[in-house]
């Protein structure tokens, strides 16, 4: 059994598509089904629907023997996992932002952010001494009730920010969703996994020739 995990939301929308083209389909839809895991047409492959941020942990351990995760999500997890494959969807960025037209505040930078080991190395490679405030949701709020000076967040449209009196300002990292697996599975299944990895290449370049 080939087991990929996939998180609900845009990734998944996304990615189904690409699936598809490699002869993969859920037997039900993930969006409306309440089963966390869904067979596939492929009698011998099936999917595994969890959090966005779980992807990761679910394919180091082996529970998932591939997944698709945005590269933010990856570079906040570390871990051991191969990355054969960008996708090339749900694009985004990762950024710094403030309020408009805020003074860089001097002393110690207070950032909020659930990007937290990202941040630690975004500063400590530009040597700023930094506080780090880990919240989960809603970090628009934190520098305008004070909380923060600035937030490091995922940026799509950037609307958020704006009709929250923030701006945009650092490039982190330029975001989009990759192709995840683990390496014991990599081995095991080498034939297998490859010629999905293949497959899944080969949807994306003819998406994008497209």
């Amino acid at each position: 059994m080939l087991t990929i995990a996939l998180s609900k939301g845009r990734i998944l929308d996304d990615t189904l598509p690409l699936l598809a083209e490699a002869g993969i389909v859920p037997t039900e839809n993930p969006d409306k089904s309440r089963k966390l895991i869904i067979p596939t047409s492929q009698e011998d492959v099936r999917l595994l629907i969890v959090r966005a941020t779980d992807v990761p942990t679910y394919v180091e351990h082996g529970a998932a023997d591939l997944g698709v995760a945005g590269k933010d999500v990856l570079m906040e997890y570390g871990g051991q996992l191969y990355e054969p494959l960008d996708l090339r969807i749900a694009n985004c960025k990762l950024m710094t932002a403030g309020k408009v037209g805020a003074p860089e505040p001097k002393g110690r930078l207070r950032v909020a952010t659930k990007f937290v080991n990202v941040a630690k190395r975004y500063y400590a490679e530009q040597g700023r001494q930094v506080d780090i405030i880990k919240l989960y949701g809603s970090m628009e709020l934190a520098p305008l009730v004070g909380l923060a000076d600035k937030i490091i967040d995922v940026v799509d449209t950037g609307n958020t920010l704006r009709a929250n009196g923030l701006e945009p300002q650092e490039l982190i990292a330029t975001i989009s969703s990759r192709l995840i697996v683990n390496k014991a599975s990599m081995k095991m299944q080498h034939d297998r996994i490859q010629a999905l990895v293949e497959a899944l290449r080969a949807a994306v370049d003819s998406r994008h020739r497209g």
